[in-house]
């Protein structure tokens, strides 16, 4: 399984973040005044939207809804200031446990 793409989608918002661009959603959630806020409720909002797809069991609206959840992950983490390397050494963390 290559997960190269979350390492990509992960270096993009925070470029976005470093750098933003008038255009780009990312820059936009995250500097806005309440950008924390902001990415918490589109991740809350996602994961309803996730949940409800796997109840109806589409594969494609899941598939969607799961490629959604994970990025807003990504963004409310860095809107958190947390790097996606703590939460893996986590699940490392546990896994040898």
């Amino acid at each position: 399984m290559d997960l190269s793409i979350l390492q990509e989608v992960w270096e993009v918002i925070g470029e976005r973040k470093r750098n933003p661009k008038e255009d780009s959603y990312v820059s936009h959630t995250l500097s806005h005044e309440k950008g924390l806020n902001r990415s918490l409720e589109k991740l809350g909002e996602e994961t309803v939207e996730f949940i409800l797809s796997a109840k109806d069991g589409k594969k494609e609206e899941i598939v969607r809804e799961g490629a959604d959840l994970l990025f807003h992950f990504l963004l409310s983490l860095h809107a958190l200031e947390i790097d996606f390397e703590e939460i893996l050494g986590e699940l490392r963390k546990r896994r040898r446990e």
